[in-house]
């Protein structure tokens, strides 16, 4: 219990200034999203994963970075970022990625690391999902390939 007091004095110490923030890891998919793709403003084509080949995976793992804000990183399997054939032929094994946070897209991202500046106050969605050089989002089963973190920013006093 001390070891959890000292290492939240810690945290509070640190991100004094910054506000408070916690990571709830708590991921709404691994691989393919339950709900539809809504983000506001930004309808793109979809690009379905042929049945019976290997489905792009994508895990978006959220860390605090230890001056501020937070960094991104996206795992990827069966996908390879490919900033140089960006508006060229669509291949649903490489591409790039959209970055959404509250449903609002924020930019695309080249390689699997990304740095986030600091959060508003509250629940904050991080959604990323894979898409084709053509811009097209990528779907398996009918679901979109993406994954999202939800981080708890409380504010400070």
């Amino acid at each position: 219990m001390n070891k959890i007091l000292n290492l939240t004095s810690t945290i509070l110490i640190l991100t004094a200034g910054l506000g408070v923030a916690t990571t709830v890891n708590s991921s709404t998919n691994n691989l393919v999203a339950d709900k539809s793709h809504s983000h506001t403003g930004h309808s793109h084509k979809k690009l379905e994963i042929p049945a019976g080949q290997p489905v792009p995976e994508v895990d978006l793992v959220v860390y605090q970075d230890t001056m501020k804000g937070w960094n991104l990183e996206l795992k990827l399997t069966n996908f390879k970022l490919a900033p140089e054939t960006v508006n060229q032929s669509s291949n649903p094994y490489e591409g790039h990625a959209h970055l959404y946070i509250n449903d609002k897209k924020i930019t695309r991202i080249y390689s699997n690391w990304y740095y986030l500046g600091n959060l508003e106050p509250g629940k904050n969605e991080i959604t990323v999902t894979l898409n084709t050089n053509k811009h097209e989002d990528l779907v398996s089963n009918s679901k979109m390939i993406m994954d999202t973190e939800i981080i708890e920013v409380v504010a400070q006093k």
